[in-house]
Formats: C-alpha cells, sequence, structure tokens
C-alpha cells in the first residue's frame, strides 16, 4: 500500500523553500508533520515529526538479546553506514532500504512525555532498557529535536536502569544527566567502533563522527565514573580483518580506557546486503566474489571465521589488558557457533 495521496506543505521560517512531501505513514499517522530543514547539515533530509502512540518496545521473547525492552525515538539514520542492519524497517513505511533510510527520518516528538507516563505505569516494572537497538538515538538529527534529554530525565527520575550504544559524540552533551541516573541505577554507555582506518570510515559511514572521536566519548564516561565498553562492530571480511587492522583498532579502544570490547563480524541482512554489495561493486569490486562466497548461506559468516575472528581479537585485547566480556547492556553477543542462526542486532 502507497500513501503517496497524503501530502503536507511545509512552512517554518527556518526550512527550505516550502513544497508538497510525500507522506509514506500509515494512515493512523495523519497528524504527522513534514519538515526539512536549511542548514548544511540537514541538506537533502527530511523529517516526520509524529507523536507515537508507545514508546516502549517489548522485545519477542524468542530473542538472544539480554534486555526486553526498548526504546527508539527515530526510525532511519543520517550516519548512513553501508552495512546497517536496520535498514530493511523502512521498508514497513513504504520507503526503500537505501538513500531513504539515510534521508527520510521519522521523529517520535513526544518521546520523553510518552516514556515518562510509561515509566508511571503501575504495570511498569523497572526493567532494563536498552537504546540504540535499533536506529541511534544520538544521530545528527539528536542535535536538533534533543529528545534524549527528556528521555534521559525520566529514566533519572524512575531510577530505571539503562543503556545506550552509539556512534554519536553528541551523547557527551547528556554527561551531566548520565552521571546523575549512574548514582541511582545502573547506567551504561557502549560506543560502536569497528576500526580506526580514516579513509575506509568516510567511505562505509559517511554520516557519523570519526572512530578516534567516538573513542574520546568513552575516555570521557570512563573519567565520568560511568562504564563504558566497546562493541568493535562490525569488523568487514577481507577489508579491517588483517592482523594490522585489529591490532591499531584494539590498541585505540585499550587507550580510550574500555572495560570490554567484544569483536562482531559484519552480517548482511536483506537491505543491508543490497546496499552494502552495491557499494563494494564500485569501491572494491575484487572483493565481491569473495563476500558471495563467504555470505553464500545467508547473513551470517561462517562460524569457523567469527570463531578465529573472536580469538584473535581476544588474544590482543589480553595482551592490552582489555577485559573481553561483553558489556553487559550491549546488544547481545552470543558464542561465535550461534551467530550464523540468530538474529543479533548490532549497527
Amino acid at each position: 500500500m502507497r500513501w503517496d495521496h497524503m501530502r503536507l506543505l511545509s512552512t517554518d521560517a527556518d526550512e527550505e523553500e516550502p513544497a508538497a512531501v510525500p507522506l509514506p505513514l500509515p494512515l493512523e499517522a495523519a497528524g504527522v508533520r513534514v519538515r526539512t530543514f536549511d542548514a548544511p547539515e540537514f541538506r537533502g533530509v527530511t523529517f516526520y515529526e509524529i507523536r507515537a502512540k508507545s514508546i516502549l518496545n517489548r522485545v519477542p521473547a524468542s530473542s538472544p538479546v539480554p534486555f526486553r525492552w526498548t526504546v527508539n525515538p527515530y526510525r532511519g539514520c543520517t550516519h548512513a553506514c553501508t552495512y546497517c542492519f536496520a535498514r530493511n524497517t523502512h521498508t514497513y513505511l513504504d520507503l526503500d532500504s537505501g538513500h531513504d533510510f539515510d534521508s527520510r527520518i521519522v521523529v517520535k516528538v513526544n518521546a520523553g512525555e510518552l516514556l515518562r507516563r510509561e515509566l508511571g505505569a503501575r504495570s511498569w516494572s523497572g526493567e532494563h532498557i536498552a537504546m540504540g537497538t535499533n536506529t541511534d538515538p544520538y544521530q545528527r538529527a539528536e542535535g536538533r529535536y534533543g529528545l534524549m534529554r527528556e528521555v534521559l530525565t525520566a529514566l533519572r527520575d524512575h531510577a530505571n536502569p539503562f543503556s545506550i550504544l552509539t556512534k554519536g559524540t553528541l551523547v557527551l552533551r547528556d554527561i551531566d544527566l548520565l552521571t546523575e541516573a549512574a548514582r541511582i541505577t545502573d547506567v551504561r554507555v557502549n560506543v560502536s567502533v569497528g576500526f580506526v582506518d580514516a579513509a575506509l570510515w568516510r567511505q562505509v559511514e559517511p554520516g557519523t563522527p570519526n572512530p578516534r572521536a567516538r573513542l574520546g566519548v568513552c575516555r570521557a564516561m570512563t573519567d565520568a565514573g560511568i562504564e563504558c565498553g566497546v562493541l568493535m562492530a562490525p569488523v568487514l571480511p577481507y577489508l579491517t580483518d588483517t592482523d594490522e587492522h585489529l591490532e591499531a583498532t584494539v590498541a585505540a579502544i585499550a587507550d580510550a580506557g574500555a572495560v570490554a570490547v567484544t569483536p562482531l563480524t559484519l552480517h548482511l541482512r536483506p537491505g543491508a546486503r543490497e546496499w552494502f554489495l552495491g557499494w563494494l561493486r564500485g569501491a572494491r569490486p575484487d572483493l565481491v566474489p569473495k563476500y558471495r562466497r563467504l555470505y553464500r548461506e545467508g547473513a551470517y559468516a561462517p562460524a569457523e571465521y567469527t570463531k578465529d575472528l573472536t580469538a584473535r581479537v581476544r588474544k590482543i585485547a589480553e595482551s592490552y589488558g582489555i577485559g573481553n566480556r561483553t558489556p553487559g547492556n550491549a546488544r547481545a553477543i552470543e558464542e561465535p557457533e550461534a551467530e550464523k542462526t540468530q538474529q543479533l542486532t548490532l549497527l
């Protein structure tokens, strides 16, 4: 079903010239406001502001992740990571998993208000809440909308345990709230850094902060007394899985004071698979046959590959004195043998 017949007109003074914009959302969300901003960081990006009906999302019981509740203030992500597992979720809105995912962002403008109400419900038992489990709550849009300030304030006020996984340095803006919350409940911040190769970063993660800037977040959190781990994800086969790449990345993670480093091999779900392989054909066509062979059985690399990768990173991490346990509230990382069949979530 398409929603092209639903159109709104952008009229705000700080927006680009008003234009009719298709509204690719279900009919029940007819109150959506469409906005564009005349700012360099938002050129070509359309925002769909909605008032969500709920914000706490229950994770299916069959999922292997170690948390049962999530909060996601945004859908779509301007980080534009070529491999992002969440790309296919945009097709649920009749948008494509490629450019639309990077440039048409759904904003749940009442996220903080909703969360405060739902945390205060008698039925809520105060379970752990994970954020960054679909798209990044600290993507560039957060600098404009500031939804996480309200979200974190509600979590702090209810002393509700939570974790954040992010590629965004904007999380440092909220270090005051994170520190306050950490005094009364379990709080963990985890950053996602798969590699520190600057040239490759610009190609496959064009909308994200530099990997070393992300590791600066880890150092700042650790110095503030907030436990911070690093999800070394994704490790890209034939691109960032050499001993030299792994050594450089783990060394940088150690220097950032991370309490843990957890490697995770790239996996290519539908949506991400097509977008990433499209990039690979243009940038490294010589690797396309190797990727097709490695991922011939589906979204995951063979178990023997992931097992070997984990062992190599563990050995390097131990040489730098880093614990290699998975941060307790980061996205789940199961044993390599299980990775092939379980639908894990990661950046």
